[in-house]
């Protein structure tokens, strides 16, 4: 758990006994605390006085690190955890300067919710988006290589102010996720933490409460994004590997490669494209050494669904249940060539173990 202290009310002591009693109660769970929660804005939004930069928002983390230390000491600290990458150019190099977190934060959304052109799923599966997100990821990222502290995307999903109805709940969420995350997993963040209001099912969270008292209940169902979670999952632990894409102009895909601990090929490929547009045939250049491609397919009637999603063919549970098919379709290594053709809007996960010695 990574516990965030926001600093809208100046409160060391309180949040110096609450840090105590996360400590007690969490244990070797709690990964560190972050203090701030967008603190780049806070002049902004009226909670602090111009001047605010980075030079006075330090002087109040030293003040909260002191009281927390005091009676809790040595949980780490997390930050800047700033409200977008441009601002984390200087607040996140200040944090790495003088602060020296275990871990560098900041927080990114593909659209805002009030900007114009509204947001759509055009919008949102499109390559400028897309663009746009890589140009982020590597601002973040290029300064905590420099920093050499490992940077998590602690706040993230498909558009701002807790999403927009008939983009952010459709499946067009699950295919975004897909792509961005294990994006931001190639260029090197070490997690992504996507933001989520059980409470609205109109939203962005993966999971969702249909009424006041399924919420007071704790009975949550899942949405789509937790379809894209699922397909990803088996990346967790993997080495991100160097791949090369080439992409006809009429199609929008994008690919990903990771190397298993136990040697196997992960590979997964995101066709953004629209309803109607012709089916990809996709050519994976993977080498000899690998068996044929077991693939789990991520789909659903149409970017603009609501429900019919299927990831390997079957339904997650509502309670977010769900077990792999004891057999998935196969897609042979020809001569180190393994090939697959895509629907549009569509995602699959590609497993290749490798081959046993002295095997075909």
């Amino acid at each position: 758990m990574l516990l965030t202290f926001g600093l809208g009310h100046y409160e060391p002591e309180a949040a110096a006994r609450a840090a105590a009693a996360a400590k007690a109660e969490l244990g070797g769970w709690l990964q560190a605390i972050e203090l701030g929660n967008e603190p780049n804005s806070y002049a902004t939004h009226g909670l602090r006085p111009e001047p605010w930069t980075f030079v006075q928002y330090n002087a109040q983390v030293t003040a909260y690190r002191s009281s927390i230390e005091a009676v809790a000491p040595g949980i780490p600290l997390a930050g800047p955890d700033t409200s977008g990458s441009s601002a984390f150019e200087s607040w996140g190099l200040g944090e790495a300067i003088d602060v020296r977190p275990a871990l560098l934060t900041g927080h990114h959304y593909a659209l805002r919710c009030n900007e114009q052109p509204a947001p759509t799923i055009a919008r949102l599966l499109s390559p400028e988006t897309r663009q746009l997100e890589e140009a982020s990821l590597l601002r973040y990222l290029t300064i905590a290589q420099q920093a050499e502290t490992p940077f998590r995307l602690d706040e993230t999903n498909n558009v701002s102010c807790g999403g927009v109805a008939g983009v952010s709940n459709t499946f067009a969420s699950a295919l975004w996720a897909a792509g961005y995350l294990t994006r931001a997993m190639a260029l090197g963040a070490t997690g992504v933490n996507l933001h989520g209001i059980f409470a609205s099912c109109e939203g962005y969270a993966p999971f969702c409460a249909r009424t006041p008292e399924a919420l007071a209940d704790g009975a949550l169902s899942v949405q789509p994004e937790w379809y894209a979670l699922r397909l990803i999952e088996p990346l967790v632990g993997d080495s991100p590997l160097p791949t090369e894409t080439t992409v006809p102009a009429y199609h929008d895909a994008l690919a990903y490669a990771a190397l298993a601990p136990n040697g196997a090929l992960h590979l997964v490929i995101v066709d953004d494209d629209p309803p109607g547009a012709r089916n990809l045939l996709v050519r994976m250049r993977v080498g000899r050494s690998f068996a044929a491609a077991r693939v789990l397919w991520l789909t659903a009637p149409s970017p603009s669904a609501l429900t019919g999603m299927r990831l390997g063919g079957r339904a997650i549970a509502p309670n977010g249940v769900w077990s792999a098919p004891a057999k998935l379709p196969r897609a042979a290594n020809e001569r180190g060539v393994v090939s697959v053709r895509f629907k549009p809007s569509s995602a699959a996960l590609l497993t290749l173990a490798p081959r046993a010695p002295g095997g075909r």
